[in-house]
């Protein structure tokens, strides 16, 4: 029996107003105000996949998905750093106990923060490896306690966790969408890192752990882009509140009707998807079948979301582009979400039809 996170619904609320309230700062100072960074501290983020003995909530991939949706509506960077901080806290998951007691030393409300694509260079030395490199687009870096980096050791690959105080970061995010995020780059310069902080990158890729904790085993292709496409869906059900808003008050013609009940039935069935990815998730539904189509939907979601988005922006009109508007905001920052690689039907397509299916 797990805990489960039953305060966090109730959490993502009071997260989704401050954020709401800063979202506008956010996007012109491009960074997330402190007062949201304790919000999503306090609110259990961090926490959510963290073992239940270490003050943890040992939660599900339903509730998490549930929480983000409600803070995308307020502010889809505040989501999007949300889901990170709790997706990348699963995967500190997979260190040794030794490696775990260490993160978690000060409790589960650590932010850990992750570089994915193997982009380092580790060296083994005794007690453990040297590591050098480069990461991008390391997401909520700038609040980040500790990252998680993966790095190649001749030809296997490792993560590594990396204390804050070890590297450095370059401001060198600068998208027009989901400008709050952080997601700088990150360097470290011949660190040594202790072997209890290190792990396979194999573990990651096939879910597999020494911990008892269902979610810290879960096949990386599983989450199929989950942790992305959430936040573009509270996003998008931001803009769709924001369009109603704006046409609030205004004569309104079947064009804006038809957009609008297009757009609001394209964001419904994009959740649905969505939710569906998490039950097989919670489920651990993991055949070859099932984790295939958690990828082909995240794709299609994210292709649904920008023509949603793209319909509320005419339904509005020139009123919805007001510079300092949500609508343009929610547009902008669905947009830049649907570019992430996990979320497009390259990826997913290898995965589902190799190169023995297509010749």
């Amino acid at each position: 029996m797990t805990a489960q996170n039953t305060g966090l619904a109730a959490a993502a609320e009071k997260v989704k107003l401050i954020a709401a309230e800063h979202a506008a700062q956010a996007d012109a100072t491009r960074k997330l105000a402190p007062e949201v960074v304790e919000a999503l501290r306090d609110a259990g983020f961090a926490r959510h996949f963290v073992a239940a003995e270490r003050g943890g909530a040992e939660g599900s991939f339903a509730e998490l998905t549930e929480a983000v949706f409600t803070v995308g509506q307020g502010c889809a960077s505040t989501a999007w750093c949300a889901s990170l901080s709790a997706l990348s806290s699963r995967f500190a998951g997979l260190l040794s106990r030794e490696g775990q007691d260490e993160i978690w030393a000060s409790g589960p409300d650590t932010f850990v923060v992750t570089g994915q694509p193997p982009m380092g260079k580790g060296t083994v030395v005794d007690g453990g490896h040297r590591l050098s490199g480069r990461w991008l687009y390391v997401s909520g870096v700038d609040f980040a306690d500790w990252a998680l980096l993966c790095g190649m050791v001749g030809e296997e690959g490792r993560f590594f966790a990396v204390p804050r105080k070890d590297f450095t970061v370059l401001e060198t995010w600068d998208s027009v969408g989901m400008k709050a995020t952080s997601s700088h780059s990150v360097v470290v310069d011949d660190v040594l890192v202790p072997s209890h902080l290190s792990f396979d990158r194999v573990d990651l890729l096939k879910g597999t752990s020494w911990s008892p904790v269902p979610s810290h085993n879960v096949p990386f292709q599983a989450v199929g882009g989950l942790t992305f496409v959430a936040p573009a869906v509270g996003a998008a059900m931001g803009a769709l509140d924001a369009c109603i808003a704006v046409l609030s008050g205004k004569k309104q013609s079947v064009m804006n009707a038809v957009d609008l009940v297009r757009a609001s039935g394209q964001v419904e069935s994009a959740r649905l998807l969505v939710e569906q990815n998490a039950a097989v998730l919670d489920d651990r539904e993991f055949t070859p079948a099932a984790m295939a189509r958690n990828e082909r939907n995240v794709a299609y979601v994210a292709e649904v979301l920008v023509d949603a988005v793209g319909g509320l922006v005419r339904a509005a009109g020139t009123s919805g582009l007001a510079e300092g508007g949500a609508l343009q905001r929610f547009w902008r920052d669905v947009v830049s979400c649907s570019s992430h690689v996990a979320l497009r039907y390259e990826t997913a397509s290898v995965r589902t039809y190799p190169a023995s299916v297509l010749g």
